[in-house]
């Protein structure tokens, strides 16, 4: 019998397990529709996917994360694209295929410790104002908490906003003196008084609420926005802190537009992972100055420049306290004080 020849052609490959060519493309999904995430619960993240005005309620999509997106996190302010079944009916779930590009990111850091592991934890995503809630009395006000608070806005170039709560028990006179030299706005409010200038100041725009627990921050919201249902906390009176009532960060969309982000109450805000250059550009009058300064200065101790800046006029010298003020809660300080 003769023996048969073959060429290249003939030869037949069997697929096997490697054999499919690997690629780095992936899906365009441009069928995705956009979703803004208002909440996040153990892996399920809800959102709204419907132009606010467009329906008496908005559409809620819950929807897991694609493998594709790997170890990327998502968190509430985030915008993303959704997949699959996106109609938010119940027992229905879509895919998150995409984060898009933020616009800022709110961090903090666990602690300020020896012990810290220096990871900075995601608070909320493309917020463009940060709302400090401060109590002026029943929890007393810790400016430190404040300053370092401040320092989160700075490091995510989010504009600050001071609501002082519970003007009925005390004057604000003395904590807006304080942060008058840092030119941070605020708003003075009390139970059941009027919150239209603090409405204001929320309409249009993307806010994340901070502060420590009792403040008064769920009081706030369930006051701008109906049916919130945000649960409230009372204050301790023998340690004059309040319990944490909200676990989780929720966006909720506001009446005239725009969002409040309301945030489980905090009794720290670590910033171990915000770099010094961070803070002193957040004060372009004193920045330059510190040009003078020598390697590795602090701006804390004996022989900063800025001292030299001040004392020729070009900042004052309420600035740079403020600022030092600032620095010196980023070196862990605590926050009660």
């Amino acid at each position: 019998m003769r023996k048969r020849e073959y060429d290249e052609d003939d030869v037949r490959v069997r697929p096997g397990k490697g054999s499919r060519p690997r690629t780095r493309i992936r899906p365009a999904h441009e069928e995705a529709v956009e979703g803004f995430v208002v909440a996040v619960d153990r892996g399920r993240y809800t959102s709204v996917v419907d132009p606010p005005g467009r329906r008496e309620k908005p559409r809620l999509v819950v929807a897991m994360k694609a493998r594709e997106l790997g170890r990327k996190g998502i968190v509430v302010g985030d915008r993303v694209a959704l997949v699959g079944d996106v109609s938010g009916a119940p027992d229905t779930l879509a895919r998150v295929v995409r984060v898009e590009p933020r616009t800022s990111m709110l961090r903090r850091s666990a602690d300020d410790t020896e012990d810290t592991d220096g990871i900075e934890r995601p608070v909320v995503a493309n917020a463009d104002q940060l709302v400090i809630v401060t109590a002026l009395a029943d929890p007393p006000p810790r400016p430190r908490m404040i300053d370092r608070i401040l320092v989160a806005a700075f490091d995510a170039e989010i504009e600050p906003l001071l609501c002082l709560t519970k003007s009925d028990l005390a004057p604000p006179d003395e904590l807006v003196a304080l942060y008058e030299p840092l030119g941070v706005p605020y708003v003075v409010v009390h139970k059941g008084g009027s919150l239209e200038e603090l409405r204001e100041g929320l309409d249009g725009r993307v806010s994340v609420l901070v502060g420590h627990s009792g403040v008064g921050k769920s009081t706030l919201v369930n006051a701008l926005v109906p049916d919130a249902n945000r649960a409230v906390s009372q204050v301790n009176a023998v340690t004059g802190r309040g319990r944490h009532t909200s676990t989780s960060a929720v966006a909720l969309q506001l009446p005239a537009g725009g969002w409040i982000i309301d945030t489980p109450g905090v009794r720290s805000f670590g910033l171990a992972h915000i770099h010094l250059e961070t803070v002193l550009a957040a004060f372009p009058d004193l920045n330059e100055g510190a040009v003078n300064c020598p390697k590795g200065c602090t701006h804390l101790t004996e022989g900063c420049a800025l001292d030299a800046w001040v004392a020729a006029g070009h900042a004052t010298q309420a600035r740079l306290d403020s600022l030092r003020r600032l620095l010196a809660s980023r070196e862990g300080a605590p926050d009660d004080s």
